[in-house]
């Protein structure tokens, strides 16, 4: 009885008190002529407490002290003073404070408890939620000070023309625009010198061995980990790499490098028919209706083009096929399913190439065998080429070609799929005019029509798609 007697009046004052502290901060408490200016809670309380803790001990049956009496209208008392001072407002002359258990019914023993309470009040526990936003409301202007003062500081310094991110992503696609065209105006000289498709194309991929060989034995980059499982489920990925690389480089050697690129705009078309054919997937109607000026496109400017070859042509078609081939096999079948350890994006093209190169190794050997090869050999010696400009044109061609595929990856990798479209086609856009330029290509009106047509289609493809998707 005396624990909840004395919990209940205390959590009540305490109720009351910490109201008033947050209606009336700043409230002043008077009695008599003795004034308190501040918060509720005033410092620790005085010594002077006999009158109103003193009082003569009386027994209880359960042996409990006198003390919760007392206490109890103290608290009581305190309580009801300040609730008069804060909505009264300032009061000269306090009322006097009568005792009803002990009959102490004097000024001074009221003086006494009203200025006891709020000390004792200090020490009894606040609840926690009070005592958080306290601390909060406490830290709120400090922080927003020094937010301000972060935020003068940033806007003082001055700001760079572009962000480290837009000059790394600058570099990465001028990179790869430079590449590119490089590696397809050296793999035209090296067709123009060397007419064996078929081992250009496998020598290119072999460049990739010892490049990322270098890069695994050095640690510059994680060796990746494969069991034999693991090369069976991606050999199919790996022959559609090198059957796109071959069908495009016998396409350079037959026709123009413009020509070609036309061609492979075409890779949206297949990629639609052999997902519908293979997988029953259909698309929404603004995709297929994007794939109309691709085959109009191509169309006139195959029609139109000077340099037209059906070996150009049909190279240059399987090529986006097998290419499309690549993409449906990466999304449909490979998705989800375990690879091997440390199969980086970048590790991953590496092990395609290597595992191309010896798929398409006997191909060649057969198409072109040793025979074939030595005579191209030989009439480029003819023609003025010496053994170390054949190889130097072989090799920077192969290197070319696996450096910028790297940098491709890299530069994709961090853009969204509809800079992913655009930069594409510009990239298409840059070759074709830069072959143009150097070879000296001549082309008709209609054929530059067609080929722009071709590739704004597939340009309209991939934002359709994106936003259908």
């Amino acid at each position: 009885p005396f624990r909840h007697d004395f919990l209940s009046a205390r959590s009540k004052a305490s109720f009351v008190f910490e109201e008033m502290s947050l209606a009336s901060n700043g409230a002043f408490v008077s009695a008599g002529r003795t004034q308190l200016r501040g918060p509720l809670l005033v410092p620790p309380m005085s010594l002077q407490v006999a009158p109103a803790f003193a009082a003569a001990p009386q027994s209880r049956p359960d042996g409990a002290s006198p003390l919760h009496a007392s206490a109890a209208a103290a608290l009581g008392a305190a309580a009801l003073v300040s609730l008069g001072v804060g909505v009264g407002g300032r009061r000269r002359k306090a009322a006097g404070l009568r005792a009803s258990r002990g009959g102490v019914a004097t000024q001074q023993s009221s003086m006494k408890i009203v200025s006891l309470v709020p000390s004792f009040l200090t020490m009894l526990p606040r609840p926690r939620a009070r005592v958080a936003a306290e601390a909060t409301a406490e830290a709120e202007p400090e922080a927003q000070a020094d937010a301000a003062a972060k935020g003068l500081a940033v806007a003082d310094e001055p700001q760079p023309f572009m962000s480290k991110k837009t000059l790394r992503l600058f570099i990465l696609f001028f990179l790869w625009y430079v590449l590119n065209t490089a590696y397809n105006i050296g793999n035209k000289l090296v067709l123009t010198a060397l007419p064996i498709p078929w081992t250009s194309a496998t020598i290119e991929l072999f460049f990739g061995l010892p490049y990322v060989g270098m890069l695994w034995l050095t640690g510059l980059r994680i060796k990746p980990k494969l069991s034999m499982d693991n090369i069976k489920t991606l050999a199919p990925s790996a022959f559609f790499l090198a059957a796109t690389h071959v069908g495009g480089v016998i396409s350079f050697g037959a026709g123009a490098i413009s020509f070609t690129h036309v061609l492979k705009a075409t890779e949206p078309v297949w990629t639609v028919l052999l997902s519908a054919i293979f997988f029953k997937e259909f698309l929404p109607v603004p995709i297929y209706l994007s794939l109309v000026p691709i085959i109009g496109g191509v169309a006139l400017a195959s029609m139109k083009e000077l340099s037209f070859t059906w070996v150009s042509f049909i190279a240059g078609t399987l090529s986006a096929v097998t290419s499309a081939s690549k993409a449906i096999l990466s999304k449909k079948v490979l998705d989800g399913k375990p690879l091997g350890e440390n199969l980086t994006p970048a590790n991953m093209f590496a092990v395609l190439t290597i595992l191309g190169c010896f798929m398409i190794l006997p191909a060649s050997l057969c198409i072109e065998g040793p025979a074939t090869v030595s005579v191209a050999w030989n009439n480029a010696r003819a023609a003025g080429y010496s053994a170390a400009h054949l190889w130097s044109l072989l090799g920077v061609s192969g290197f070319l070609y696996y450096i910028y595929n790297e940098v491709a990856f890299l530069a994709l990798s961090e853009v969204a799929p509809v800079t992913h479209a655009v930069t594409n086609t510009v990239k298409r856009v840059v070759i074709i005019l830069a072959s143009v330029v150097v070879f000296k290509t001549k082309i008709t009106l209609l054929g530059s029509v067609g080929s722009g047509l071709a590739i704004v289609g597939a340009l309209l493809y991939s934002l359709a798609k994106g936003k259908y998707k």
